[in-house]
């Protein structure tokens, strides 16, 4: 595999790790700005608008640019957004600039999932995609509790000051392994072209599959906290080393996805879809023992990443017109998957459903994800034969203008 894709794991150690940082930093942030806990928490929300909205539109607005000059502008915004969090005099600047981080999140993993599959054949595409977001996945292993500890010990600040360090080292990993690509301007389509390649059935049901498959994560994952405590009977100090579970059955899981998507990526996003209804659908019965609520996290973690790597490549493939923006796309699609999933568990919590109900309802919204890529399924079948025959008449006509100019 290509070192260049090293920088790109670079920079998404980097988002990913100040992506989820937020929730450890939470209590001291609250305590230093005088605010309470849940007003903190808007933090998390802002940097997840930021991703939503910027993950389309800087994909769009940077359609003729070159895409390694577009990695790196992104990972400055990335570290300027971080320096702002950590010199924010008030609450308000600091939501601002968590909302600043969060917008080139999308971008820089649609752009560098398309710079990725450029770099290696076609039978290594889906392993690219997987070894970029293992930045992502290893972040959730390492980078975000060393991040946390730094906070608890040297102060909030001083982990958005670290994070900013790891995008100053991604842009120099971009600048030096990316290799430029000037032939890249010429083949865009620009921003009309890019915005009419997403209007296409598959293109949306391939973002509903995204949408549908991480909500059924995080409809568990967001309370996987009392899940560990309550039901399992963790003590709450033991929650940090069984999310890092989660991490290392998220990392197997990319790995193995990007594998096995090379091979067949629709059948890996079957499979892993379905793996991810019962892995949650098992969680009740799980989560009455210590040692089978540890490994039912680790193979949450494994089940769900299984699924991304060949979920980002359909929507890459569904729209070869704009595939930047199509991917970036699909990164708005994980977040607001993040927001509904929280939302429908939090739903079955207050319904009284019970502390392992969140699961359920995400084994509900993985079945789901299932009957939506199933659709998409039957959609491509119809369509192939009909882009076939085109093909075929297409290819008959210049030889009967041929024969006719003989004539």
């Amino acid at each position: 595999m290509p070192l260049a894709l090293l920088a790109l794991a670079v920079g998404a150690f980097g988002i990913g790790t100040t992506e989820f940082v937020m929730m450890g930093l939470l209590p001291g942030v609250a305590d230093d700005l005088a605010v309470s806990i849940p007003t903190a928490g808007h933090l998390v929300s802002a940097y997840a608008l930021g991703v939503v909205i910027g993950a389309p539109l800087l994909a769009a607005v940077t359609a003729r640019m070159s895409r390694r000059t577009v990695l790196i502008a992104l990972m400055g915004l990335f570290v300027a957004g971080n320096a702002l969090s950590a010199l924010a005099p008030d609450y308000d600047w600091l939501l601002a600039a968590r909302f600043l981080s969060g917008l080139p999140h999308g971008a820089f993993f649609g752009v560098g999932a398309v710079v990725a599959t450029t770099m290696v054949g076609p039978d290594r595409k889906a392993r690219s995609v997987s070894l970029m977001f293992l930045g992502l996945t290893v972040a959730n292993i390492a980078g975000v509790p060393v991040a946390t500890l730094m906070g608890q010990h040297l102060g909030w600040r001083s982990t958005f000051l670290g994070v900013s360090a790891i995008g100053v080292a991604a842009i120099v990993s971009l600048a030096l392994l990316i290799p430029r690509d000037r032939a890249a301007q010429a083949e865009s389509t620009g921003l009309r072209g890019e915005l009419a390649a997403l209007r296409s059935l598959p293109v949306w049901l391939a973002l509903g599959t995204t949408v549908a498959g991480f909500g059924a994560l995080f409809a568990a994952y967001s309370y996987i906290t009392p899940m560990l405590t309550d039901a399992a009977g963790y003590a709450g100090a033991s929650v940090t080393l069984l999310l890092a579970l989660f991490g290392v059955g998220a990392t197997a899981g990319n790995l193995l996805g990007g594998r096995l998507a090379d091979h067949s990526m629709r059948g890996t996003l079957f499979g892993g879809l379905l793996a991810l209804a019962t892995v949650l659908a098992a969680f009740p019965l799980l989560m009455s023992t210590q040692w089978t609520a540890a490994l039912a996290v680790t193979l949450l973690g494994t089940a769900a990443f299984a699924t991304g790597s060949p979920l980002q490549l359909m929507v890459m493939d569904k729209a070869s017109a704009a595939p930047s923006l199509a991917s970036s796309a699909n990164q708005a699609a994980f977040n607001l998957a993040n927001a509904g999933g929280a939302w429908l568990g939090g739903l079955t919590l207050a319904a009284g459903f019970g502390v392992t109900s969140p699961a359920v309802a995400g084994a509900a919204l993985a079945v789901l994800g299932l009957a939506v890529a199933g659709t998409a399924y039957a959609v491509d079948r119809r369509v192939a034969p009909r882009a076939v025959r085109e093909r075929v008449v297409a290819s008959h006509v210049p030889q009967r203008a041929e024969s006719s100019a003989h004539l």
